[in-house]
């Protein structure tokens, strides 16, 4: 299987490159590398898919990588229009994984055009590219932030998602409305995956689990918005690639009676939320230092609490893996303190 991976040098997007290799499809991975966060991180990630660094800071150079000849990577925008339809045109992928976007909550308030080029032009580019090049399934990242003000817990795809609390809760939900066009005008064929709070190895350093472990690790305080009451649904990065990877797999004709099998949403989640403070705690475990907490008031943009329905995924596409925060966080820390991670010393 022919498989494009947008984002593939980002956090979920590196995983899950490796992983479709691993297995034998033929994959194309593109990123932009943009200089959100570090980009020694976005290339130490591919280099652990045997993409080198000096051959991927090219734009539009394809390189091939050293670990799998099945493999290739090239760094270009998903908003290039005419460069993205001339790579569909080269390749003839038959399915695609849309992980690029422009990230993070906070950053939206102070940089709202960097969300609508990639997240809402670069979107469009990939539904259009999907649509004209006969894709046969547009597997697309969207974020549990989509749930914004919705007091009721779980979250389920069912529940209602017109109150974004940021211009990135927006972008996200926008993709979902547009994938639901392309289905329903062309035929094509979109599940679109609400996140729930990714965490574990090579994760981010603009989240909680990276920002947390600097600060314990060099004596620094941890900004404990909210007072620390706020909750999350943190969820391991490889129980996000076994269900992305699963939903990219799913039968194109799956009998569930439907009348509409081309347009789907699922959660992907664990399922069980924690409050900020048992998360620190498990941090400091797994570090052996003690966190120096700051007080902070709710941020613009946030939520406080996230929790995932999982039901309609675990009954269509079977039972998701849930790993367990302390076992999650304990892999994180040793990756965290290992030669591996770029950023130790310099965060």
């Amino acid at each position: 299987m022919k498989v494009l991976v947008t984002g593939a040098a980002g956090f979920i997007g590196s995983y899950v490159i490796r992983r479709l290799a691993m297995r034998g499809d033929d994959v194309t991975g593109i990123d932009s590398i943009n200089d959100y966060y570090d980009t020694r991180l976005k290339y130490a990630r591919l280099n652990e898919c045997g993409i080198r660094r000096e051959d991927a800071e090219w734009d539009m150079n394809i390189t091939t990588s050293s670990q799998f000849s099945n493999l290739r990577f090239i760094r270009m925008q998903i908003e290039d229009t005419e460069r993205l339809d001339m790579l569909f045109r080269k390749f003839g992928f038959d399915k695609v994984i849309n992980l690029a976007a422009q990230a993070g909550v906070r950053y939206s308030i102070d940089n709202p055009a960097a969300y609508m080029r990639s997240n809402l032009d670069g979107f469009l580019n990939i539904l259009e590219c999907c649509s004209h090049h006969k894709v046969k399934h547009l597997v697309y990242a969207s974020s549990s932030s989509v749930y914004g003000k919705n007091n009721k817990t779980p979250f389920c795809e069912s529940d209602r998602t017109d109150t974004p609390m940021s211009l990135y809760a927006a972008s996200k939900k926008s993709d979902e409305l547009m994938a639901h066009c392309y289905s329903n005008l062309y035929g094509l064929r979109t599940t679109g995956l609400r996140y729930f709070t990714v965490y574990g190895p090579w994760g981010r350093p603009d989240m909680a689990p990276m920002l947390f472990a600097d600060a314990i690790s060099h004596g620094k305080p941890i900004k404990m918005f909210n007072g620390g009451y706020m909750t999350r649904d943190f969820t391991y990065i490889d129980d996000i690639v076994e269900g992305t990877i699963r939903v990219l797999d799913c039968n194109d004709s799956k009998a569930d009676g439907k009348d509409n099998l081309l347009y789907e949403i699922y959660n992907i989640g664990c399922s069980h939320p924690v409050r900020l403070t048992e998360f620190i705690d498990e941090m400091e475990k797994a570090l052996a230092r003690t966190a120096i907490k700051e007080i902070m008031p709710m941020q613009p943009g946030d939520v406080c609490n996230t929790f995932a329905d999982t039901s309609k995924f675990e009954k269509e596409l079977g039972k998701l893996p849930k790993t367990p925060l302390h076992e999650g966080i304990g892999r994180f820390a040793e990756w965290y303190k290992s030669d591996k991670n770029p950023l130790r010393d310099i965060l």
